[in-house]
């Protein structure tokens, strides 16, 4: 499956926010999804302010903008392969030091007994070092 299978679908369900340097806290906030045949577009908010964002895809890689997170459109280059929907990876810098990587990844995580289907949009913080840490997961059900 590919994201293009899903264009025009919408997903609604909770998008998670990790802002606690261990990331053992999250705020929760609902959330939408909208697949493009080249995009997801989704809304989501923190402490009641509604906030949007938008992740295209190409063959090449993509962007990544987010009201929250980077205003600046994000460029962003595929993946280390796996097998999800979508899989990118971007750099910011985190001023004075070595850019930090940002990863956006989507899948659909299949129907579980009374679970139906999700679409699970995914993104995390990458240090300087390798590491990676939670930031953004938003699960949503189609409808």
């Amino acid at each position: 499956m590919t994201l293009g299978d899903l264009a025009g679908t919408s997903w609604h369900g909770t998008a998670a926010l990790w802002l606690d340097p261990l990331g053992d806290r999250a705020e929760t906030s609902p959330c939408l999804l909208h697949v493009e045949a080249d995009a997801v577009r989704y809304t989501w908010a923190w402490q009641d302010t509604p906030h949007e964002g938008r992740i295209t895809v190409g063959p090449a890689g993509g962007t990544f903008t987010d009201t929250f997170h980077s205003r600046d459109l994000m460029p962003c280059a595929p993946g280390p392969g796996t097998w999800a929907l979508l899989d990118l990876v971007g750099t910011y810098g985190v001023a004075p030091g070595p850019p930090w990587g940002w990863r956006i990844f989507a899948s659909l995580r299949p129907a579980d007994g009374d679970a139906p289907e999700a679409l699970v949009l995914q993104m995390t913080n990458i240090a300087p070092w390798g590491e990676e840490t939670r930031a953004v997961r938003m699960i949503a059900r189609r409808g």
